[in-house]
């Protein structure tokens, strides 16, 4: 093996291991989510997805609702460019939801709310890292990147590991909380409406597949202008 293909070589594994680390984070991530989701859900009144055994940190019962959005396809992702890209989800009663849209919007923010709270244990350990010296502010940040260390062993493997949460669930909180159907931010609108107003916009988003396209093809258009400031001032709070 030449020296190049020995750099490619170590460079595909490297970014393969990346991707592994970034996959259990999302899984993780995902599983907090939905979870967050179902015990809402549950403490309003729906017991749907309590029922599907979904509040619950353990990953299990949310891959047999999703298994091709967390299993298949994020793998497959890892495996084509080193990130993984999927979904999860919990069922509720769009009964419930149109007779309490107020408690179904709270349903709605308890995911992105989790994440947010991931965010902030991040922080957390981020800046006892850095009072006790092992952490540092990067030379230069990018996604999942966002530590310094020059710690051995182990140190530098912790510090992405922690970055990639942090970085994973400030990506996940802000993208859900788009008001674009299908999307959380879409679902706790109707804090902001009436009741009368909350019940006929719950009808008028509950099963229209043409409305959650357009929703996600909107986020996906905004969301690289919207995250990349937001992500580079929460770093920049980090140190």
């Amino acid at each position: 093996m030449s020296n190049e293909q020995r750099a490619i070589y170590l460079w595909a594994m490297d970014q393969l291991a990346s991707g592994l680390i970034y996959y259990i984070v999302f899984v993780f991530s995902a599983t907090l989510h939905e979870a967050a989701h179902a015990w809402a859900a549950k403490r309003g009144g729906d017991l749907t997805a309590y029922q599907g055994g979904q509040v619950s940190l353990d990953p299990r019962p949310h891959i047999r609702r999703e298994p091709f959005g967390m299993v298949i396809l994020p793998l497959l992702s890892v495996a084509v460019s080193g990130w993984p890209f999927g979904f999860a989800s919990a069922p509720y009663d769009p009964r419930w939801a149109i007779r309490y849209p107020k408690r179904a919007a709270w349903m709605a923010l308890a995911g992105p709310g989790s994440n947010l709270l991931l965010v902030l244990l991040s922080v957390a350990l981020i800046r006892a890292g850095v009072a006790a010296g092992y952490f540092h502010a990067p030379a230069s940040v990018q996604f999942g990147h966002v530590i310094g260390t020059d710690g051995g062993g182990a140190m530098p493997a912790i510090a992405f590991l922690i970055g990639a949460f942090f970085s994973m669930n400030l990506m996940l909180a802000i993208l859900n909380l788009f008001p674009f159907p299908p999307l959380d931010g879409s679902a706790a609108i109707p804090l902001l409406l009436s009741d009368r107003q909350s019940a006929k916009y719950q009808q008028f988003i509950w099963g229209k597949p043409v409305l959650a396209i357009v929703g996600m093809l909107a986020a996906w258009k905004l969301f690289g202008p919207v995250f990349q400031p937001l992500f580079l001032f929460a770093v920049n709070l980090l140190f």
